[in-house]
This record gives structure tokens, sequence and C-alpha cells, in this order.
């Protein structure tokens, strides 16, 4: 652990506020960093208070009227350098993301590659920041829109993917002529100590000012209501729970500021009569299991024909046997630890949950102890036999506590579905094309997200990823989500050496 922490600069204590070219002397209390699979203290950060976040948003302000004006292929090119320095640290970061959160390492490994592929796309929507050209109804006019920096984008990330949704924002934001602030969870300041030093370096390296990546560790009540209380940041993207979300969203839209919201998911999955088991089976119990269910797209519902519904209970409580949990930096472990024994209290409320309120446990819930389980965080997987309307089914726990219901028809089926508050993920199992059409028309999954013959689990960057309803309607990543980190400009070229007023008026003067 140690020599992973040195690779990355991370340091027995560590300011919690950085400009890029400045670490400030924060005057906050220190903030602990301890791993949910050990149990042990990794490192500390001292966390910023008021003076440190002015300190740095007048950083952030300043280095904007320069990067603003900074052709975009060039930012773009800083941004490829940072995706080639995030290539050289990939092990070691990936390794510190499972210490941290305690996501197994491939998983790691793999959060950090994404960062490394939202550099990649930036890089190419460098060149793409492109606006529409249309005729005027007026005689040599020219009518286009045009997209202009928005200015300093705050990002408020949450403890599951510490490090990727930093990357998803600030790589798009960078190439957009924005300067970033970031606040990470509380749970996992050492990622983002040693991702604004990896993203620095570049940007330093490249002779531009401090400011342009920036970093405020501290509490919620201070630093996070004061990012998003401040004017000067037109935009805040948040990852978090849906209460965290209303609130921000309420505070940002009542200065009619920006907010791109990615919050609670209650993801479910459809298997019909004609689903490939083969193809089933392995995508929900990795999209259920997978980051011990503590990601956004986990698997939470599975609605099953009632012709099939025993058998594929069956068949998951096999799969689930088969689940090796322990330590996340084991190469054969495939299930972590929560993040911390709140998390563990939170899942045995739901389980306790829904016997209270008529379901039945069909296998897990432990909590585990003994030799490598001392850190009190590590639990079995669980599946319940439940009913849709269960108020504990209409609520996100963020753990690995699958719920399975049944139906009779796809439209019973799209109705227990959708009837959630949230709208995230969503999948159907079958080879039916009638069913597989339904299910992404209009009148099917009311989710941002819908797959077909894969899992809820995760999604790729070329397109833009968010949900819909208490989801929060964000969307990050690719497509053009882009948009929402910049301004967009109307423009009108008058070149006919004559006036023409609207509405045909004519002024004799």
């Amino acid at each position: 652990m140690q020599q992973i922490l040195a690779n990355l600069g991370i340091k027995e204590i560590n300011p919690g506020a950085s400009t890029g070219a400045e670490w400030l002397d924060c005057s906050g209390t220190a903030l602990d960093s301890f791993s949910p699979a050990s149990g042990r203290k990794i490192a500390t950060v001292t966390q910023c208070e008021v003076d440190e976040y002015e300190k740095v948003m007048e950083a952030a302000a300043s280095a904007f009227k320069e990067w603003r004006m900074v052709p975009a292929p060039v930012r773009g090119e800083v941004v490829r350098q940072i995706g080639d320095a995030l290539r050289r640290h990939k092990e070691d970061l990936g390794a510190l993301v499972s210490l941290e959160m305690g996501k197994i390492k491939q998983e790691g490994l793999g959060e950090v590659q994404e960062m490394i592929d939202i550099c990649d796309l930036a890089v190419g929507m460098s060149r793409q920041l492109h606006g529409l050209t249309t005729h005027s109804e007026r005689a040599k006019h020219r009518m286009y829109e045009q997209w202009h920096p928005l200015g300093i984008v705050g990002v408020i990330s949450a403890f599951n993917f510490p490090v990727a949704v930093w990357a998803w924002n600030t790589m798009l934001a960078l190439v957009c002529g924005d300067t970033v602030v970031w606040k990470p969870s509380s749970k996992t300041p050492l990622t983002a100590v040693a991702c604004q030093k990896i993203a620095a370096d570049v940007i330093r390296a490249n002779g531009y000012p401090e400011g342009i990546s920036n970093l405020v560790i501290g509490r919620g009540a201070t630093i996070g209501d004061r990012m998003s209380h401040d004017p000067r940041l037109p935009l805040i993207s948040a990852t978090g729970s849906t209460p965290m979300g209303k609130k921000l969203g309420a505070i940002v839209g009542g200065r009619l500021g920006r907010a791109i919201l990615e919050l609670g998911g209650n993801n479910a999955i459809i298997v019909t009569p004609d689903a490939d088991m083969s193809l089933a089976i392995p995508n929900i119990a990795f999209g259920a299991v997978g980051t011990a269910g503590q990601r956004c797209t986990s698997t939470r519902r599975i609605i099953a024909h009632s012709s099939i519904v025993d058998s594929l209970v069956d068949k998951l409580k096999a799969a689930y046997a088969t689940v090796k949990i322990g330590d996340p930096l084991d190469e054969s472990t495939l299930m972590g630890p929560l993040i911390d024994k709140g998390a563990v209290q939170d899942m045995q409320n739901a389980i306790k949950r829904v016997g209270e309120e008529g379901g039945e446990m069909v296998c897990g819930g432990e909590v585990l102890d003994g030799p490598g389980y001392e850190s009190g965080c590590f639990v079995t997987p669980a599946i319940a036999r439940v009913k849709n309307e269960f108020a504990i089914v209409q609520e996100e726990t963020f753990a690995p506590l699958l719920y399975v219901m049944s139906y009779d028809t796809l439209d019973e089926a799209l109705a227990l579905h959708n009837d959630v508050p949230q709208g995230l993920s969503s999948s159907i199992f079958s080879n039916n094309m009638i069913e597989t059409e339904t299910f992404l028309s209009h009148m099917g999954s009311d989710c941002g997200i819908a797959n077909v013959n894969l899992g809820t689990s995760g999604a790729e960057i070329g397109l833009a990823f968010g949900g819909e309803k208490e989801t929060g309607g964000g969307r990050e990543s690719g497509s053009d989500a882009w948009k929402l980190y910049m301004r967009r400009q109307t423009n009108t070229m008058n070149w006919s050496g004559e006036t023409a007023l609207a509405q045909g008026i004519k002024f004799d003067l």
C-alpha cells in the first residue's frame, strides 16, 4: 500500500485544496481515509474551509479568462496528455480505488480505463464543438449559432465512482474552455488528491496558469453548500442520492444556475419466456453483485414471467453461492466490502423491512466476520421475493440486495417496471422482436438507458449517460452532452448594406 501511495504522491497528511500549481494550507479538521476492506487508516486529508475555497474560486475565475481563449483543439491536446498520464498511473490509481472504495481490483482498473477513454473522446470532441447555420428570411443576411465556454464548472462526485465521474465532467469541461472546481466524496478523498496531482502536472507542464483544474475537499455543510449557492458557478454537476439532488437542484435553480443531476436508480430487468438464460443469469448476477451493489446502475429488481420465475430464482441462488467475497485486491475476489458500516446497517434495515412488508428472503444478507472480514463491512449478496408496491422496493438500497417479482403479460411487466420514482437504467432479456421493440418504444421503458439482452450495470461513454424522473434528468459523457458545458449564442450577419427591420417596419430617418 505504501508503494502505491508514494507512486501517486499521497503523503501521510495531505492538504485538501489545490489550484493546480499550489496546495493550500487548509484550516479545517483532519479527515482520515480508511480502507473498508481492512478497516485500517490509509492516510489523512486536512479539509478546506471557506477561506481556502475563496482562494480556489479566485484562481479558477482568473484562469478561465485565459483558458477560454485557447483554441479548442489545443485544449484537446492538453486533455490527450492527461489521458496518457492516466495510462502511466493506471495500475496504481486502480489499486488506490480498490483500497479506498472497496471495489475489486479489476473494477478499479476498469474505472481508470473509463477516465482514459473519456479523455480520448474529449480530444475528438474538441474539433467538433459545432453550431448550426441556417437561412435568414432577410436578403443578404446570414444566421448561425455558436457555442462559447460557460465559466467555472462545479463537480460534486460520489464515493462509488470516485474518479470516473470527475473525468466524465472535467475532460468535457476542459475542452469546452471551462475551468473546474471539484468536491469529491469525503469517503474517498485520496483518489481525488491523486487525480488532481496527475492533471495539474500536465497542465503546468504545458505552461498554463493555476486554476484550470481545482480541488476542494471539505464538509458538505460548508463547501458543498457554498458551491450550490455560488453564482460564480454557472453549472454544477452533482452525483449522489435523490434527496441530495433535490436539495441542491432547488438551490441552484433558485439562482437560475444550471445543474446536471445524476441521482438514484431502481433499475429493473424484465426476463421473458423467450429469454436466453445463458445470457440472463450472468448479467443479472454481475449487475446485482458488482461493486457490492453500489453502482447507480446496479440491478435492483427482476421482473420475471410467472412460468420461469421459480427456475430463475434457483439459478440465481446457485450463481450467488459461487461469488467469492473478500479482499478487493485479490484477483480471485468477485465482491468486496460495502463502503462502511453505515451501508451495512442500511442493508440490514432493508432486509428487516422486506419481512415486515410481507416479502421472503431467498438467500444472503449475512454480515461476515472472522479472518479477512474484521472491518465489519462485508456481507453476502441477498435475493428476496417481493411485490413491487412494497415501500422498501420503491426505494434505492445501495447494497447487493436483489428483489424478484413475477408477471403474466408484457403490459403488466412494463407497468411494474415503470412504477418506481427512479428512471436510470433498464433491460429486457428476450429473443422475441415484438417484446424487445415494445420495451424500447414510447410505451416501453421510461428510463434514460434501455438495453436488450445485456444488463443494467454500466454504460459506454459514446452516448449520453443519465436518467429520468427522480434520477435527475442529467446527461454526461458522449453524444451532445458537451453542450451543457457551454453557452449557446445565436448570431445574425447583415452584409446587404441596407436595414431590413422585422415585420417590414420602416423608419424615415
